[in-house]
C-alpha cells in the first residue's frame, strides 16, 4: 500500500503543476494578444517614417549625415532585448546566440563591444562572458516614449561622438503564435533599407493588417529652414522606431513562446497524469488480487 500511497501523491502533485501552467498560458495568451495588437496598431508609424526617409534620401546634407556615415567598425553597442523571467522555451537563448554570432562575424573582443541589456537574462548572460554592460534595466510590458527617447539619446552620442562605429539592435521578431524569429537590425548608421525591413516584418503578409502600398521615392526635395536643421530633428526620430517596434515585437513574442511553452507543459502533465492513474489502477488492482489469493489460500488452509 506504501507504493499506492506514492503514486496517489504523485497524481496530485502533477495535478496541482497543470493548474499552475494552465493559469499561466491564459495570462499570456491575454497579453500576447494586446501586443501583437499595439505593435500592428504602429505599422502606420513606421511606414510614415520610412516615408520620409525615401522622401530626403536624394539630399546632399543626408549622404553626408554622421547618422548616416558607414565607417570601418572597430566598436559596437548592442542593444539586446530579452525576457526578465524564463518559461517561454528557446525564446531568449535564440537572440543570445544570435547576438554572439554576430559579433564573431565582425570580429570584435568583448573590450570592443558594449552592450545595453533590456531584460534581465541578457544582462546575465553578457556578465556572465566578460563583456561591458553599460546600461541594465527590466523588460517590462510599459513602452514609454520618455524611455525610448532616453535609449536613442545615449545611441546617438555614442555613434555621433564616443568611438562608437555601429549601433545594433537585437530581439525576437513576432511572426504567428508559433514562430518567433531572432532579428538583429542597424540602428546606426541609419539606412533606409534598414527602415525598409522594419516595415516589411511587422506588416503582415495578409489579414486585416496587410498592406501592399509602397513607399514613394521622389527624385528631390526642397527642404526648410534648412537640410541639416531638418535632419538633426528628424534622423533620431527616425531611429526611435527601430527601438519602439522592437521592443513591442519582443513583448509579442515572449508571451506567444510563454503560452506556446505553458500549453505544452500542461498537455505533458496531463498525459502524465493519465498515466500515473493507469499504473496507481494497476497496481491497486494487483494489491486486491494479491489480498484475495492470501485469503482463499488461508481458508482451503483452515479447512485441511
Amino acid at each position: 500500500m506504501a507504493g499506492l500511497k506514492q503514486i496517489k501523491t504523485k497524481i496530485r502533485s502533477v495535478q496541482k503543476s497543470r493548474q499552475v501552467t494552465k493559469a499561466m498560458e491564459a495570462v499570456s495568451a491575454a497579453k500576447m494578444r494586446k501586443a501583437q495588437q499595439r505593435a500592428l496598431a504602429g505599422r502606420a508609424y513606421a511606414r510614415a517614417a520610412s516615408g520620409i526617409l525615401a522622401r530626403v534620401s536624394g539630399a546632399r546634407e543626408l549622404k553626408g549625415h554622421m547618422l548616416t556615415e558607414a565607417r570601418s567598425v572597430k566598436h559596437a553597442l548592442y542593444i539586446v532585448i530579452t525576457s526578465d523571467k524564463g518559461l517561454a522555451g528557446a525564446l531568449n537563448s535564440a537572440v543570445l546566440r544570435a547576438t554572439h554570432a554576430d559579433i564573431e562575424k565582425l570580429g570584435l573582443s568583448p573590450s570592443q563591444i558594449t552592450v545595453v541589456a533590456i531584460g534581465r537574462k541578457a544582462a546575465d548572460y553578457f556578465v556572465a562572458r566578460g563583456y561591458t554592460v553599460e546600461r541594465s534595466t527590466h523588460n517590462t510590458d510599459t513602452v514609454t516614449g520618455k524611455f525610448i527617447n532616453e535609449l536613442v539619446a545615449m545611441a546617438v552620442q555614442r555613434f555621433s561622438s564616443e568611438g562608437v562605429d555601429v549601433v545594433k539592435i537585437a530581439y525576437q521578431n513576432f511572426f504567428s503564435t508559433f514562430e518567433q524569429r531572432p532579428t538583429l537590425r542597424t540602428i546606426f548608421p541609419l539606412s533606409l533599407g534598414e527602415l525598409e525591413a522594419v516595415v516589411k516584418d511587422i506588416v503582415p503578409v495578409r489579414g486585416v493588417f496587410a498592406d501592399t502600398a509602397g513607399v514613394e521615392r521622389p527624385a528631390g526635395y526642397t527642404i526648410e529652414p534648412s537640410e541639416e536643421e531638418v535632419l538633426e530633428a528628424t534622423l533620431p526620430r527616425l531611429a526611435s522606431i527601430f527601438v519602439y517596434h522592437a521592443l513591442l515585437e519582443s513583448q509579442a513574442s515572449e508571451h506567444s513562446a510563454r503560452m506556446v511553452a505553458m500549453k505544452s507543459a500542461s498537455d505533458k502533465a496531463a498525459e502524465l497524469a493519465h498515466t500515473l492513474t493507469i499504473t496507481f489502477n494497476k497496481a491497486r488492482q494487483a494489491a486486491i488480487t494479491r489480498e484475495v489469493s492470501e485469503i482463499t489460500g488461508g481458508m482451503e488452509a483452515m479447512s485441511t
